[in-house]
């Protein structure tokens, strides 16, 4: 926490980017800093496919679960990548709390 304020990452496929503009706005208004992700590659952001740009887009986001005293899953209808399924790993392993936007099956 900085202040008040409870750090939140946001995780999930960047396929849902109206999904994590709404939590981001939600979230912010709950009183908590939301960190996000820079790119939406599954929803048009071509540069995420450069060469090692990828790569480093997702060690980046390891340290943006660094950052954060927990990460908010963007799971719609349940869906969790491969990519988000490392991060959740992550985070329980650092000991970060993990919510989701829909209760896990």
């Amino acid at each position: 926490m900085i202040g008040n304020y409870k750090i939140v990452t946001l995780c999930g496929s960047t396929r849902f980017k109206e999904q994590f503009m709404q939590a981001q706005k939600e979230l912010t208004l709950q009183g908590c800093i939301v960190i996000s992700v820079g790119l939406f590659g599954h929803a048009g952001d071509a540069e995420v496919w450069t060469e090692g740009t990828k790569a480093m887009l997702d060690d980046m986001h390891l340290r943006k679960i660094d950052l954060a005293d927990e990460i908010f899953v963007i799971n719609v209808d349940g869906y969790i990548g491969e990519s988000t399924r490392r991060e959740i790993a992550y985070a329980k392993q650092t000991g970060k709390p993990v919510r989701y936007l829909c209760e896990p099956q």
